[in-house]
């Protein structure tokens, strides 16, 4: 950030606690949490899944009221002046309130009106927000018609119609790909460089909160720490390090350092893994490794995100990654082709989606398909999984023409989609129940993956919740376990950790890495973009047709120029590349 934080308080919480009560009981949301955020300043609230970060957004927006305590937004107080922060204040939810048959101008007209906005200022602010967002040619189309990314800016524009002093935005990132990021991260930036304008906002991607200019970390309704990035990264000073090796693949590096008792994160980052150290202690990282393997150790600089598996870490000293004793992948000595694309394409009446899409994905192989919002990746997925039928082309999936037997194919697949899809008025155990008996599970059999699901993925005591109430990363789980009750040969994930914070990745991941290792094929999207690192291979796709394609270190070299230094991540590497075609857009509809 170019600008300085404001020296005032925009806000100010005093020992401030709620509750919510359930079927399932009492659930302490915050317990007496205090704290100041500064004016003119950009402010990260991050933490694990059920941590307390919304119902806190929602309490300083005026929504919710503190069961004890005081909040004070720009010194008026949250109850007794609720009008009155509501006039200066903007919140955007995670599912923003768009009316999708309505069009741009129409969505920022009603929130015009709620907001009493005289008529003779409105389209001097419309020009002004639409010119910010980058929306101004989209005013007549339908917000249902609208890539991801711009749903998300003409949210955050509507957020912004009443000019707020202050913005609360409820991880406003989630489900964008990286140019939609920037762009959304630009608009924040010009907010408070320009107007400053105090923002808040929830993240589950640390290099997000790194841009901030104060971080909150919450755990648990509790405030574990408060400050700057750079204060965090002095938590985590000499424990990170970066491994590497010539022989030895990224996931067999991983495999063996995280057994390691004082080794507390391994993630592969780059060519490397990155490995952080329990503080105060001196593991060896070469146990495991032979000299043959020519093992490379070099001390890294920490970052947030290490600082925060720290600091989560120590109030859970029991546990343990999921799954640390993954198995080595299976040696095959012949590759095998389980999924082949050859020249397909879809139109939805006169709108190519996809453009003679032509890849082949091996056995065992976890194969990564990316691209802007409405690239064609959700498309795509649904084609290989016999759920759309193709307009030209062929598909073949565990060796079936999806053309002739999509069904059979189906028994063969499992799929998690990029939104929560299961029946979310249903218990943990019902949904297990009910697709355990739609794959065909019946009696002993059915009991057995039932209870495998229960205990593999730690629901044991969430069996009988309501999947609707479950936290994010605990939905994330049921959902893998439905996919996984069938034991698939093929594994489709749709941005299944859209949202989730770094814990939780960590787990889904171990997970996928042993699906792997067992020759479980996996095909997967994301926009995050350190997730690529983890995948074989990648597909970039581009308004339906390939941009690119290869290892994640052979996309990085792709991206380079001639008169370009190499992209520091996956992330600068993407953006490079889509950038790179003159006239890319993201309005194709997804």
């Amino acid at each position: 950030m170019t600008a300085q934080p404001g020296s005032g308080d925009a806000l100010n919480l005093q020992k401030v606690s709620k509750a919510f009560v359930s079927n399932q009981g009492k659930t302490n949301a915050l317990q007496d949490v205090s704290l100041r955020i500064r004016e003119a300043a950009v402010t990260a609230l991050v933490g694990p899944d059920g941590a307390g970060k919304t119902t806190l957004l929602r309490l300083i927006a005026g929504l919710l009221v503190p069961d004890s305590g005081a909040i004070t937004v720009f010194a008026l107080d949250s109850v007794s002046n609720t009008a009155q922060i509501h006039q200066i204040t903007g919140y955007m939810p995670q599912r923003f309130g768009l009316y999708e048959d309505l069009s741009v101008h129409e969505n920022l007209t009603l929130y015009a009106d709620l907001f009493s906005i005289d008529i003779a200022e409105r389209e001097a602010r419309f020009t002004e927000l639409t010119r910010l967002t980058g929306l101004a040619k989209f005013n007549a189309r339908l917000a249902g018609q609208l890539s991801g990314g711009m749903k998300q800016k003409l949210g955050l524009a509507c957020t912004l119609v009443n000019r707020p002093r202050l913005l609360l935005l409820d991880e406003p990132s989630v489900g964008v790909d990286p140019v939609s990021r920037r762009e959304l991260w630009h608009i924040i930036e010009t907010l408070v460089n320009q107007s400053s304008t105090t923002v808040l906002l929830s993240t589950a991607y640390m290099d997000e909160a790194e841009r901030c200019s104060d971080v909150i970390l919450l755990d648990q309704g509790k405030v574990l720490k408060q400050g700057s990035p750079e204060a965090f990264h002095r938590q985590a000073d000499g424990c990170s390090f970066s491994v590497s090796s010539p022989t030895l693949s990224k996931r067999q590096i991983q495999n063996r350092l995280k057994v390691q008792a004082d080794i507390i994160d391994t993630v592969i980052q780059g060519e490397t893994v990155r490995v952080v150290i329990r503080h105060g202690t001196t593991p060896n990282l070469e146990a495991g490794f032979d000299t043959a393997e020519k093992l490379h150790i070099e001390m890294i600089e920490p970052r947030l995100e290490d600082a925060f598996i720290m600091l989560l870490l120590e109030h859970y000293p029991t546990a343990n990654p999921p799954l640390a004793r993954a198995s080595e992948p299976i040696a095959t000595t012949q590759r095998e082709t389980v999924i082949k694309v050859e020249s397909v394409d879809r139109w939805f009446g006169s709108f190519q989606a996809v453009k003679k899409l032509s890849f082949n994905v091996q056995k065992g192989e976890i194969f990564g398909l990316l691209g802007a919002n409405g690239a064609g990746k959700t498309t795509t997925f649904r084609m290989l999984c016999g759920l759309l039928p193709t307009s030209n082309g062929q598909l073949s999936v565990a060796g079936v023409d999806l053309s002739k037997a999509a069904a059979k194919a189906r028994a063969r697949i499992g799929y998690m989609s990029q939104k929560f899809s299961l029946y979310g008025q249903l218990s943990v155990r019902q949904n297990l129940d009910f697709f355990s008996s739609a794959y065909g599970l019946r009696n002993k059999q059915r009991m057995d993956r039932i209870n495998w699901a229960l205990q593999q993925f730690d629901l044991q005591a969430l069996v009988d919740s309501t999947s609707i109430d479950l936290p994010l990363g605990y939905k994330q789980r049921l959902a893998l376990a439905c996919a996984l009750m069938h034991e698939p040969e093929i594994l489709f994930l749709d941005e299944p950790t859209s949202g989730i914070d770094p814990l939780a990745r960590r787990e889904f991941w171990a997970r996928i890495n042993h699906l792997a290792a067992q020759a479980v094929t996996v095909l997967v999207t994301t926009h995050f973009m350190e997730e690529a690192e983890y995948c074989d291979r990648l597909l970039i796709m581009r308004e339906g047709d390939i941009l690119a394609s290869g290892t994640p270190a052979e996309i990085k070299r792709q991206s380079q120029s001639a008169d370009q230094s190499p992209p520091d991540s996956m992330e600068e590497a993407f953006i490079r590349l889509v950038e790179s075609i003159p006239d890319i857009t993201t309005e194709a509809v997804q």
